[in-house]
């Protein structure tokens, strides 16, 4: 019967959102500006500057050429792979809240009022936590500590739920362990714009997105499936599946860690067989606009609107 119930409601809430994206699509079309250098938000200096920035990230300002080259090096990169895998095991672990969430409150004696109320700050707590990772990133100006640190609090939480028995006596510890899974959706934000900052040319960026959503789509249909009716109201054996993956996650992230660290230092030797710096100053993260070329070498920068991959622009900067 529950699993009934949470069925019937998870549809009313596609239908809504459904729904929302439909009307809402118009308007953002009319609203949306296509690129920086047409945003009619931004005034003419704010557009020259704004394009500036990208050229100090050295990922593109876009084209609308398709580049099979680009393609090829996407599947031939294993950076991308690496992506992928992180986008496939946050959208599996993801369900343990995204599907399960619930079904996993109402386990700890509460009545489907109390339980939909107990939702609330936890929908409060994914903005402020998707907030929160934002302005740590950008104050750290790396992605991997933040989403570790995540990670490892998602990890916590799940530990709580497995291992803490369902009486009212746990039920403090409980709730803590439900409510950290909420930073699920700080690291796939998290994941999405490491993606984008690590990878260069319009063509291998759309690519890697594709590949990002299939990842996600895959995750979403099987992650379900690592809960069964059958093992309530604990769900023993879904939240023991959730953990390793997302201790699985956790190791993939430091091995992509590793992975960028070597790729920046293959780009610092051809930068110096290419007689330039070593070493280039990304601006892109600065809270002033600054121009790049004033602290870097005059020629730096000049391929950044060439629509390089990564691969191919010796002068790009891998975050990690």
């Amino acid at each position: 019967m529950a699993v009934a119930e949470l069925t019937r409601d998870i549809g009313r809430i596609y239908l809504v959102t459904g729904l929302l994206t439909v009307v809402t699509a118009p308007f953002i079309y009319w609203r949306l500006d296509d690129e920086v250098a047409s945003a009619r938000f931004l005034t003419a200096e704010e557009r020259l500057q704004a394009l500036e920035r990208l050229r100090a990230n050295q990922t593109g300002a876009g084209t609308r050429h398709l580049k099979w080259h680009q393609v090829v090096e996407m599947f031939l990169d294993f950076k991308c792979y690496l992506f992928a895998a992180m986008t496939l095991a946050i959208i599996l672990g993801a369900q343990v809240s995204f599907t399960f969430g619930p079904l996993i409150l109402k386990s700890f004696g509460f009545d489907k009022f109390t339980t939909t109320l107990l939702n609330i700050p936890f929908g409060a707590l994914q903005c402020t936590i998707m907030l929160i990772a934002a302005w740590a990133t950008t104050k750290m100006r790396w992605k991997s500590p933040a989403l570790m640190g995540m990670l490892a609090l998602i990890l916590t939480g799940l530990v709580l739920l497995y291992a803490l028995p369902r009486n009212h006596s746990y039920l403090p510890g409980l709730l803590t362990g439900y409510y950290l899974l909420a930073f699920n959706f700080g690291c796939i934000n998290l994941i999405v714009s490491w993606i984008l900052a690590n990878t260069a040319g319009q063509t291998k960026k759309s690519t890697m997105m594709a590949l990002f959503n299939a990842a996600s789509a895959t995750g979403a249909i099987v992650g379900p499936l690592l809960f069964d009716a059958a093992d309530a109201p604990e769900y023993h054996s879904g939240l023991r599946s959730t953990t390793g993956v997302f201790a699985a996650l956790f190791v993939i992230v430091l091995l992509q860690v590793g992975n960028l660290m070597l790729l920046n230092k293959l780009q610092v030797r051809r930068r110096i067989a290419n007689g330039k710096p070593a070493h280039i100053h990304d601006h892109s993260m600065e809270s002033k606009y600054v121009d790049m070329r004033l602290e870097n070498d005059g020629a730096i920068g000049d391929q950044a609107f060439a629509d390089l991959t990564d691969r191919e622009n010796d002068e790009f900067v891998y975050v990690y």
